[in-house]
């Protein structure tokens, strides 16, 4: 089921970044809150929920030698302190949203008002969590990251049956990734499959912040996240990460993306007045072989084609034969509409527009009416 919140939605992925600080936490969201606002654009922060005493077996939380539990460990924030991060970027003027990885961290979406749910790539078949998810109501993004076809087909399914807003991203899950491995072209596999869910990109590559998202944003993806960082306090900032000057990049990419692809690709653009002008200028317009009498049936033979099209005259779009002249025509001189009896002449928008286009006749010289109007 599409939705209108995630038409040109930018996810910023906070994740783990504020190494469970609240104070370096709020100073993600107001960094970016700052570019995010400049270039004017709609974004999500997105945080991740976690209850970490169940989350994390009892038995298990000491080892060191699996770095989910230890960094989930070390990065640990109080429910109070998540909600206080929450409420920051709502009263920044940014959607809330997060990644919940259990079924507490679902209930505590809804309590602090979160706005939309995602599914992490490594969730997509915990139908447990997916079920708790959708009890909410509330529009859901997940990431393809390692999904199968028919994991894909399943979500959508199960989501537009229950007419719960959704949202598929394209997603490759390596941290991070090279631009050989990103797959921009499964965008066009998504939107053919899943025609009536919008499709996003979910990125995690390193080298530019340019070029990425204006091929998406051609190819149709509609909401777009990456992970944030700040270079604050000594801490290493991973190479898949953007820092706020690099979002600025991607914002304004995305704004060039969007000049350049126009209006949406479902009709027949309708061409400027400038573009028309321009090209009114290169149409051949009608002239006279030889003097034409009053009267005279025109035929091929009677006329020429040739530039430039002036201002009231006929071009070779409405050159008709059999049309009926109705006041002399000298040698060389242009046909123009009201000079004969066709049946465009009885239309008057037409008229209007043929003595609108073409441009201004101008003598030869003092003596020769030739390229006089006649109007």
């Amino acid at each position: 089921m599409r939705s209108p919140i995630f038409e040109d939605l930018f996810v910023l992925e906070l994740a783990n970044n504020h190494w469970g600080k609240l104070e370096r936490g709020l100073k993600i969201v107001n960094d970016f809150a700052k570019v995010v606002r400049f270039n004017n654009v709609r974004a999500a922060i997105k945080l991740q929920f976690r209850d970490v005493d169940s989350f994390v077996h009892k038995d298990h939380r000491n080892r060191e030698d699996v770095r989910y539990i230890k960094k989930t460990l070390a990065t640990h924030m109080t429910w109070e302190q998540l909600r206080t991060l929450n409420d920051a970027v709502r009263t920044n003027g940014m959607i809330t949203m997060a990644t919940p990885f259990d079924e507490t961290s679902v209930d505590k979406c809804v309590e602090f008002g979160v706005q939309i749910l995602k599914i992490a790539s490594s969730d997509i078949r915990d139908w447990v969590l997916i079920e708790k998810m959708a009890s909410t109501g509330k529009p859901v993004i997940a990431s393809t990251g390692g999904s199968s076809l028919r994991d894909m087909d399943d979500l959508i399914s199960f989501f537009n049956k229950r007419n719960i807003p959704f949202a598929l991203n394209h997603c490759v899950s390596l941290y991070p990734s090279e631009d050989s491995e990103i797959e921009i072209n499964q965008i066009d596999f998504l939107h053919n499959r899943y025609p009536d869910n919008v499709i996003g990109f979910s990125t995690h590559e390193m080298t530019s912040w340019n070029e990425s998202i204006m091929i998406a944003y051609a190819k149709g993806a509609r909401t777009f996240e990456r992970h944030i960082d700040i270079d604050y306090e000594g801490v290493p900032v991973s190479s898949y990460c953007t820092l706020p000057e690099q979002a600025d990049q991607w914002f304004k990419a995305f704004k060039k993306a969007q000049e350049m692809c126009g209006a949406p690709g479902t009709a027949k653009r309708i061409p400027p007045k400038r573009e028309v002008e321009y090209l009114d200028q290169l149409v051949r317009g009608v002239y006279a072989k030889s003097d034409l009498p009053a009267g005279h049936v025109l035929g091929d033979k009677d006329v020429y084609l040739a530039i430039p099209l002036l201002k009231g005259q006929i071009s070779c779009r409405e050159l008709m034969r059999g049309e009926v002249i109705r006041s002399p025509i000298k040698k060389d001189a242009p046909v123009h509409l009201r000079e004969i009896d066709s049946p465009y002449s009885s239309n008057s928008d037409l008229q209007k527009l043929i003595d609108a286009r073409g441009v201004d006749p101008i003598p030869l010289d003092s003596n020769s009416p030739r390229l006089v109007s006649k109007n």
